[in-house]
């Protein structure tokens, strides 16, 4: 085994395939429900970007690690990562999600259901900023994880800020904006729109001065990671 390199020659990332295709072979497994929620959203016309396995994994095992039981998911979809979500949560526990799509929320409705999930979730349909205010009663929240519109990104983060625990942890994904992140031009207007947006959920999010204590995990599509340390 070689030498310990220098921690400043240390890559962020891992971009060798062979460790790749290493860490999904050890790590992910066989799952028969996923791969039906995946296959059937597709047929039923959703667009094909759910989380990978790898990532609803991370975060099945964040939500365990928090001992999360009220948590909040923006961007259902077709329930692939709620299911995650419900993987982790505590016995008793409950997710609220939110979908713009009245026909995504069909689809992820009949996913938890599959799951054995459907006393343990409740659909918001609609915007989801209007929405939210209605589960606020509820809290505040052991997790938020963020994976919608990424316009809305900076307000969903103020969202969560004001409505978890201190301990309490917001997950969002695509911060690398599909690898626009640290592009200097981006020329199509909704990609600007959408990395302007991002690069300011991440700055806030890092701000030493916020409520979070954050990271970014160098998964494909970039997932930010914070931890609420003050009110």
């Amino acid at each position: 085994m070689s030498s310990a390199t220098s921690t400043v020659d240390k890559k962020f990332g891992q971009n060798d395939p062979k460790i790749v295709q290493y860490a999904e072979q050890v790590f992910v497994h066989s799952d028969p429900l996923l791969n039906e929620i995946a296959v059937r959203s597709e047929k039923e016309g959703l667009p094909v970007i759910q989380v990978s396995q790898m990532d609803g994994l991370h975060l099945e095992v964040i939500a365990r690690s928090l001992g999360a039981k009220k948590m909040v998911e923006i961007g259902t979809l077709g329930g692939y990562s709620g299911i995650c979500l419900l993987r982790g949560l505590q016995p008793g526990g409950k997710l609220y999600t939110f979908e713009g799509s009245a026909h995504h929320a069909k689809v992820a409705t009949e996913s938890f259901k599959k799951a054995g999930f459907s006393d343990r979730v409740e659909i918001f349909v609609g915007t989801a900023i209007q929405n939210l205010p209605k589960i606020e009663p509820y809290g505040p929240f052991d997790l938020v994880f963020i994976d919608a519109d990424k316009v809305s990104y900076p307000a969903y983060l103020d969202w969560a800020a004001k409505n978890l625990r201190v301990g309490g942890t917001v997950l969002a994904d695509n911060t690398f904006a599909f690898g626009l992140i640290a592009d200097e031009h981006v020329s199509d207007p909704q990609d600007k729109a959408d990395v302007e947006a991002l690069r300011e959920f991440n700055r806030k999010l890092a701000d030493p001065k916020g409520v979070f204590r954050s990271t970014i995990l160098p998964t494909g599509e970039g997932l930010s990671y914070g931890v609420k340390v003050r009110a």
